[in-house]
């Protein structure tokens, strides 16, 4: 028998060696599967929800809903800017998409311009994958439909409803209010340039931001929050369902609320017609601006949709400039109107108003000859008869009395060359010139006197002329400043912005300037209205019983006459003609609003081209003022009577014992009862 092929020695010894490795091998095994069903355990258990919102994004998706952009209103609610349906057909490319093709078949559906075609198909191939191109506005129902019967055989296209800003009043606001356009590659590049990083919702194809106005200082405000619409795509990511239920609703942006008033401002752009320039009025209590315009307009909804290049080349290159906001932006001679704060200035430094000076129509300084509007003169004009006939040899002769210096310091504390703070930026600060401005302009030129103040110059600025330079915002500022005769308002804007009041402008300091100054000065600009030999006394007459208007006529000329040049502007072309302004508050005896009127190269004068429109503005204004209104209304007092005088038809009085004794002689004959009176002038109406 043969011996087996393994033999073990010390069998106790090599049993407990194979125990032990098997024992590892096993405790190992055990360990191994034990963490194998922790885990699975944690999986199914505590990671379940996770997996599931996963698995469940996998077959879901959110599709981005842009919010609807906050309104804007006036004064009184009347919306200026909201939202309207808009449908919208769109494209996006992916991996398979013939763009060509989709393009070609949407132009035998939908009538996109030939000539945008190349652009298009362009835009879609650089735009990234899933990236929705616009592609059509406003489509019509028949359109819309049309597209939705023919998406299956339409990868890609997408035509749907989303909201469009619109423009209510089209031009009455647009430089106010501003538009709203598409998000371009300059919008995002200043976003990553501040080191930010650029919200989600500028790249959706159917959002705008403010470019101009309200609509772009306010833009965050007016945004909202996105929301998401839940959907059910494909293992490509194709939209195959929609679920509703689960679908985030938009945060609408804030609403604003402005201080303008719609019929003031829509009266003021109407009263402009084919003319040129700008018109702002404010509420003389506490510095609400209730119009702000600028004329000629532009209607704000074509920028919305997108202007062809013919069309914006056409706004652009007119020479009466539609783009510009000629009531901030635009800067303009003062011309007569500065004269108010030339005589501020010289009661300043002690002139006495009833001081007189003789105009012949002209004033000789130097080797020159500063002439007077009215080549026969005045006459002897105290300040009173300078303001009201709007002399400037009188103030030629007294300018320098007071300096250029306190011109320029009394011409701020009106509000000249000032930037207020009403929410939306293109203010143009102006000039006022000094001797300190004129150091610094100059302080390159060659020659050392050209540095130097010359009281000549001083002439120029005393009416308005020379190096001075406003807007027409600034004058309504100092003109509601004159007439407040208390406070230094600020104009304001915007009202409030997401139910959020913001301060009155009435909450400033007191004007440094003397009540008697003001009242002196005052008194001059109603004469200018109301006497029947004032510059605008035709013009101003408001036609509302006892509520009179002061004002102040001005026309400054547009550019330099060479000597002897005939300064008429009959036969001019309109961009040498002179700007004619007028600036006005009333009621005089309790000022309630202020105005200013420029009318850019009008050519006639302040009181023939600005007055009459300034007129028919705040006849709007009064006319919608309810306490004006009952002051217009209310019937005139009778006339006082002496109660022992024999009033004619009056019945004889009785008799003591209460028995009326007939008259000897024929009956008289009974006089006819009086008419009654007429009624006010001036009554509800236009």
């Amino acid at each position: 028998m043969s011996e087996p092929s393994i033999f073990f020695s010390e069998v106790n010894r090599r049993q407990g060696d194979f125990n032990r490795r098997a024992f590892l091998l096993g405790g190992i095994t055990g360990l191994g599967l034990a963490a194998l069903g922790t885990r699975l355990a944690y999986l199914q258990v505590v990671e379940a929800q996770r997996y599931q919102m996963l698995a469940s994004s996998n077959q879901f998706n959110f599709i981005m809903v842009p919010p609807p952009r906050g309104r804007i209103l006036d004064r009184n609610g009347v919306v200026l800017a909201s939202n309207r349906p808009n449908f919208r057909l769109t494209v996006y490319r992916d991996t398979d998409t013939d763009v060509d093709h989709v393009v070609g078949n949407l132009a035998q559906l939908v009538p996109i311009d030939p000539a945008k075609i190349p652009r298009l198909i362009k835009d879609i191939k650089r735009a990234p994958k899933k990236a929705p191109v616009p592609v059509m506005e406003d489509l019509t129902w028949e359109q819309f439909t049309r597209i939705n019967v023919r998406a299956p055989e339409l990868p890609g296209v997408s035509a749907d409803m989303a909201e469009v800003r619109v423009y209510p009043y089209g031009g009455a606001f647009a430089h106010v209010i501003g538009y709203v356009a598409k998000v371009n590659d300059k919008d995002i590049k200043k976003i990553k340039d501040k080191g930010q990083q650029p919200d989600q919702l500028l790249y959706n194809p159917g959002f705008r931001i403010g470019r101009q106005g309200v609509e772009k200082a306010f833009d965050l405000e007016l945004r909202g929050k996105a929301g998401g619409k839940k959907v059910e795509v494909d293992a490509k990511g194709r939209v195959v369902a929609e679920d509703p239920g689960g679908d985030l609703p938009p945060v609408p942006g804030d609403e604003i609320r402005l201080t303008l008033d719609v019929d003031v401002q829509r009266r003021a752009l109407e009263v402009f017609g084919e003319e040129s320039g700008a018109a702002v009025m404010m509420d003389c209590r506490n510095g609400d601006i209730l119009c702000m315009v600028s004329a000629p307009a532009f209607d704000a909804n074509g920028f919305v949709r997108g202007l062809s290049g013919p069309e914006y080349r056409a706004l652009a290159q007119y020479e009466r400039n539609p783009l510009l906001d000629k009531a901030l932006s635009g800067t303009y001679p003062a011309g007569s109107t500065f004269k108010p704060t030339t005589a501020l200035a010289l009661l300043a430094a002690g002139v006495n108003p009833k001081e007189r000076v003789v105009c012949t129509g002209g004033y000789h300084y130097g080797n020159r000859i500063f002439h007077c509007w009215s080549p026969r003169g005045h006459g002897g004009q105290d300040m009173h008869d300078a303001i009201k006939n709007s002399c400037d040899v009188y103030f030629y002769h007294m300018c320098n009395r007071a300096g250029i210096d306190l011109i320029h310091d009394t011409a701020n504390k009106l509000g000249f060359q000032q930037i207020f703070d009403i929410g939306i930026p293109g203010q143009t600060r102006g000039l006022i010139p000094s001797k300190a401005w004129k150091k610094e302009a100059f302080k390159k030129a060659p020659n050392p006197d050209a540095r130097v103040w010359h009281l000549g110059e001083t002439l120029s600025v005393a009416i308005g002329q020379g190096a001075v330079t406003v807007n027409c915002l600034q004058l309504c500022v100092a003109t509601a400043r004159l007439a407040n005769a208390r406070k230094a308002l600020v104009p304001r804007l915007v009202k409030s912005v997401g139910g959020k009041e913001l301060p009155s402008g009435a909450a400033v300091p007191d004007l440094p300037i003397p009540k008697e100054h003001l009242d002196i000065v005052r008194a001059g600009m109603a004469a200018v209205a109301n006497d029947t030999s004032g510059g605008a006394y035709r013009q101003s007459q408001l036609g509302l019983g006892d509520v009179l208007m002061a004002g102040k006529t001005g026309s400054a000329q547009s550019r330099d006459y060479k000597p002897g040049e005939s300064r008429k502007n009959a036969g001019l072309t309109w961009s040498k003609k002179d700007h004619n302004l007028f600036i006005a508050f009333a009621p005089y005896d309790n000022p309630r609003y202020a105005l200013a009127v420029i009318v850019q190269h009008g050519g006639i004068s302040g009181a023939l081209a600005a007055a009459p429109r300034a007129r028919e503005i705040m006849r709007t204004a009064l006319l919608k003022d309810p306490e004006i209104r009952a002051r217009i209304e209310k019937p005139l007092p009778l006339p006082e009577l002496d109660p022992n005088a024999d009033v004619e038809g009056a019945a004889p009085a009785l008799p003591a014992d209460g028995l009326a004794t007939p008259p000897a002689g024929p009956a008289p004959t009974p006089t006819p009862a009086p008419e009654p009176a007429a009624p006010p002038p001036g009554g509800p109406g236009r």
